[in-house]
């Protein structure tokens, strides 16, 4: 189920700092609450091998978001617990020490089924025990989203778990929905802050193109 041009779900989720606090947290309250957009990405697994290097290039990048009025947040399926020890454990024996952006501990599932991003398939009932059984792991994909200031989703992508992010991507996207806002034009392929935007009709594309690709 696609969630771009709705409104991201209204559920409450534990969550992690880097002091070790567990808190609930709600996506769609930090958006619309705060008036800010939200930057949420989804990672497989604590204690693995690309998640570190995603969850430091959002620390890395977080004074970028902030300019933007942006939140970040990481989430996953791990326990709160687990979450701290991670984050307790140095970069140099593959740990995510530093990061200071909270992350979501969806533990029990609710967010990431009702998002659909989890690594499920091939469900079977056995009618003679009663027990459901899945291929997969049960963790999340690569599912990343960007919430407005409404709290309306308007960007969501998910990669499968070999792929990491480019975080600058959505540092991109961010700036392209603010220009959208602010200018009332839209942004052709490849559009960067700083570049020339359009006019959303016949006679602005035309235009663009006449400068642009000639």
């Amino acid at each position: 189920m696609a969630f771009v041009g709705k409104k991201f779900p209204n559920l409450n989720v534990n969550a992690m700092n880097e002091m070790g606090d567990t808190f609930s947290l709600n996506i769609l309250e930090e958006a619309t609450k705060n008036k800010k957009k939200v930057v949420l990405f989804w990672y497989p697994k604590d204690f693995t091998f690309v998640c570190p290097t995603e969850l430091h290039a959002f620390q890395a990048a977080l004074g970028e978001f902030e300019k933007r009025n942006t939140i970040v947040i990481g989430a996953s399926c791990d326990t709160a617990e687990v979450h701290f020890a991670w984050l307790s454990t140095a970069k140099d024996n593959g740990g995510i020490e530093g990061v200071t952006y909270p992350i979501l501990a969806d533990s029990n599932r609710n967010l990431a089924s009702t998002l659909d991003i989890l690594d499920i398939t091939n469900e079977t009932y056995n009618e003679d025990t009663g027990v459901v059984t899945v291929d997969g792991d049960n963790v999340t994909y690569r599912a990343t989203y960007i919430i407005d200031e409404e709290g309306t989703v308007v960007h969501e992508s998910i990669n499968h778990m070999p792929l990491g992010r480019n975080v600058n991507e959505f540092l991109r996207l961010i700036d392209a929905y603010t220009h959208v806002q602010e200018k009332g034009e839209v942004c052709p392929a490849n559009w960067e802050e700083g570049k020339d935007a359009m006019q959303a009709n016949a006679k602005g594309t035309a235009e663009y193109l006449k400068a642009h690709l000639n």
